[in-house]
């Protein structure tokens, strides 16, 4: 039974350990906390543009563009880390496979970029 305890004693440390670090860490923003914020920290704000008064107002496209654009981009190039990661199993077609993958994404790339889909005016 004493061998046990002992096992299992470090884990009973690293959890209470965690649960101080946690509590200390929701505790400290309203002990550390400036009381008397100005109007200017108080007022709404989104993307650096004021506030304006309908939710429903719309959005340039270009906005939506980018964002698309990014998601896209972000995705293909996520397809990156689990080729590097078994790079050595993939042999040269797995290498000339992604090459063409990313020809193609290059190619996309330097196509929005000379159509400005990503100039922001």
């Amino acid at each position: 039974m004493h061998n046990l305890l002992a096992d299992y004693l470090p884990l009973l440390i690293f959890i209470g350990v965690s649960l101080v670090i946690g509590l200390a860490l929701l505790i400290a923003p309203f002990v550390v906390a400036y009381s008397q914020p100005d109007a200017e920290k108080l007022s709404a704000y989104e993307c650096g543009f004021n506030a304006f008064d309908d939710a429903r107002m719309k959005f340039d496209i270009r906005f939506y563009l980018v964002a698309i654009l990014f998601i896209i981009f972000d995705l293909e190039v996520a397809f990156l880390f689990p080729w590097a990661t078994a790079f050595k199993e993939v042999g040269v077609f797995g290498f000339w496979s992604m090459m063409a993958f990313l020809a193609v994404l290059t190619v996309g790339f330097v196509y929005e970029w000379r159509k400005g889909a990503l100039e922001w005016d």
